[in-house]
């Protein structure tokens, strides 16, 4: 018999069933997720498998398109390994809901969005046409501060937790997301604004073709100035694969710019960082991309720049690091294509836009609401 640590020899009977009680579990260690990732990754790399450099949490074996017999065999091998339990098809992880139909994969958060509305009230509510007023103007002094923010801090991480599949509310989420520390009657409106555009669209998600190229096509835009207290920049992106949107993301500049065509290669920058991990992810995946990638942008002074860094005299004040998409462009990498305004799809993720504005740049990004009837 093995004895607990701390205990002697002879202090209990021959034969006594010992156990010992922990006091924290490997669950409750702060080191906990990196141990389980250390061990996991040592197990899968040992049977062969490949540790991506652009994320490592990636592994990969074998070819791009896997057999049924190789899945299985994984399988096995995995459970060998530790304790594991086949749920079958894929339907739903993480308030995640996925449903498939041989136009393709549909990804959604119906039931976390209605959970959402029921939790505050909403589902009786009258429904809005919009995410965000297009008029609105939102700044951290006009209105009453809030008495309970805590509350509304932690609306907004459930919102956050719903743009996963819905790039129709990232910049008004990304909006509301910064006036969390002192929140005001404003900033709640907006927030109320919002929930009753989900109870109009519960079922929104994205569509995944099953069939598409691998072509990279990048948008990339800018609202110049739009932060009303800092006046900061917001950069707006979205990138597909073929047809099917990957990432996006709306986020304020970390620094002001002093013109737009600035604000517009900020943003550019930051659009070309993602397509460079990005093909760098599809080259780990087994997949050969060798066109460059496209990147839209409907600021000409900003495609100029990008062109050459020394086109006038307004390029002095930029910063060496934005003229990484001079290097891309140059390398071959990222090619740029001018668009007009009307077509420029990450405007949607820097300023609210009206109706008529917002549900057909939603329609080229294949949004769509599977539980709504046609």
């Amino acid at each position: 018999m093995q004895l607990p640590l701390g205990y002697k020899s002879g202090q209990f009977p021959t034969g006594s069933k010992v156990v010992c009680k922990l006091h924290k579990a490997i669950y409750g260690l702060k080191q906990a997720s990196r141990q389980w990732h250390s061990k996991f990754s040592t197990v899968l790399i040992s049977h062969g498998f490949t540790q991506s450099k652009s994320d490592y949490s990636l592994f990969t074996k074998g070819s791009a398109s896997p057999s049924s017999n190789n899945i299985l065999a994984i399988k096995s091998f995995l459970q060998n390994q530790f304790k594991l339990k086949d749920l079958g098809c894929l339907k739903y992880f993480l308030g995640l809901e996925i449903a498939r139909a041989k136009k393709g994969i549909v990804l959604s958060q119906c039931h976390y969005a209605l959970q959402l509305l029921e939790e505050t009230g909403f589902l009786a509510a009258k429904s809005a046409p919009v995410p965000m007023d297009s008029k609105l103007v939102l700044n951290s002094l006009d209105g009453d501060p809030l008495q309970d923010a805590s509350q509304h801090r932690r609306l907004i991480g459930k919102l956050l937790n719903l743009t996963l599949s819905r790039p129709d509310i990232t910049y008004a989420v990304h909006k509301m997301s910064q006036f969390v520390s002192q929140p005001r009657t404003p900033h709640l409106n907006a927030v109320h604004q919002l929930l009753r555009y989900i109870k109009a669209h519960p079922g929104q998600g994205l569509l995944f073709p099953a069939s598409s190229s691998f072509q990279l096509k990048a948008f990339s835009d800018a609202d110049w100035g739009a932060c009303h207290d800092s006046r900061r920049s917001v950069t707006g992106f979205c990138i597909f694969l073929g047809d099917s949107l990957i990432p996006w993301r709306a986020k304020k500049q970390t620094t002001v710019s002093r013109s737009s065509a600035e604000a517009e290669y900020r943003a550019m920058a930051a659009t070309a960082a993602e397509v460079c991990w990005l093909s760098q992810l599809l080259v780990d995946l087994g997949f050969s991309h060798t066109s460059p990638a496209l990147m839209f942008c409907d600021n000409q002074a900003a495609v100029h720049i990008a062109s050459n860094p020394i086109f006038h005299e307004r390029t002095k004040h930029i910063e060496i690091d934005c003229h990484f998409v001079w290097e891309q462009v140059t390398s071959g990498r990222i090619r740029l294509m001018p668009i007009r305004s009307h077509n420029q799809l990450a405007d949607l993720f820097t300023k609210a836009l009206p109706a008529s504005l917002l549900f057909p740049l939603l329609s080229k990004m294949a949004v769509l609401d599977i539980h709504c009837p046609s």
